[in-house]
């Protein structure tokens, strides 16, 4: 046979693409139902991570939405407010409180850096007007080389009277565990307020003070450095990764049927038989 007779035969038909109809049959065939089980477990479970970011972001939105509320709400005077029993709902409220400092009984919460800056926050008890209880109010951060002074009574402050700030809730161990040390400490690595009070010489409330600066300044006058807190009140990233993973299930439903319309050739013929 020659080259002109070879090139003259007619193409094999493998080449045909396989007609869209006969697509479902395929994917249940013998030869790919074990695969088509699978593809369609990935595509459930990539859709279903699409519908998790997106509670999430219901979630944070909800959360964003109890701040504003929180932010806006008038200051909560904490020497005549009965604290609730959910104390979550009081994060980030507005305060204001009176007392005294208690500067005998500072404390530092190590580990705490100020723009790249290593230091400490300086706690410390504010004795409530009428005495029996006390609120720990973190005054603002001190630089390294201030910590590892003996006295920390060098940064009491003249002025007496209201403090401004806002609610933070205890810090404790994974659980809410607390773990009250044998001895009084100075340091301490988490403000959790049960494990302080062992070593106070009256009660806490169950919540803590972030002070302000007060007038709206940046705090960086005097030690201890105050700022106002920083709120991300954005939706973060939890629609984009739902999108994402909507995409990713499309991609991989389309992406195996036309793999297998591509390769099924030879299966539709027998499945034709």
């Amino acid at each position: 046979m020659t080259d002109s007779q070879v090139s003259e035969q007619p193409r094999s038909t493998d080449r045909t693409p396989v007609p869209w109809r006969q697509v479902p049959r395929l994917l249940v065939s013998r030869r790919w139902v074990l695969v088509s089980l699978l593809v369609v477990a990935g595509v459930i479970l990539l859709a279903w991570l699409g519908f998790w970011q997106l509670d999430r972001l219901a979630q944070r939105q909800a959360r964003n939405a109890e701040l504003v509320r929180q932010l806006s709400a008038a200051p909560l005077d904490l020497n005549r407010a009965t604290l609730p029993d959910d104390l979550t709902t009081l994060r980030d409220r507005s305060v204001i409180v009176n007392g005294r400092f208690d500067y005998g009984q500072q404390l530092l919460l190590t580990q705490q850096s100020w723009q790249g800056r290593p230091g400490a926050h300086l706690i410390t008890p504010l004795i409530l007007n009428g005495g029996g209880r006390a609120v720990l109010v973190d005054r603002g951060w001190i630089p390294a080389e201030e910590v590892r002074q003996a006295d920390l009574t060098s940064f009491a402050e003249s002025r007496v009277g209201s403090v401004n700030g806002v609610i933070q809730l205890t810090q404790t161990l994974p659980g809410g565990r607390s773990v009250v040390p044998d001895a009084p400490q100075k340091t301490w690595y988490r403000v959790d307020i049960e494990a302080i009070e062992a070593q106070m010489p009256y009660e806490l409330l169950p919540v803590y003070v972030q002070q302000t600066p007060e007038g709206g300044g940046n705090g960086r006058g005097e030690l201890p450095y105050r700022a106002e807190p920083e709120y991300d009140l954005s939706d973060g990233p939890h629609l984009g990764y739902a999108l994402q993973w909507f995409a990713f299930a499309i991609m991989l439903a389309v992406g195996y049927v036309y793999y297998v319309a591509r390769r099924s050739r030879a299966t539709l013929a027998l499945v034709k038989e």
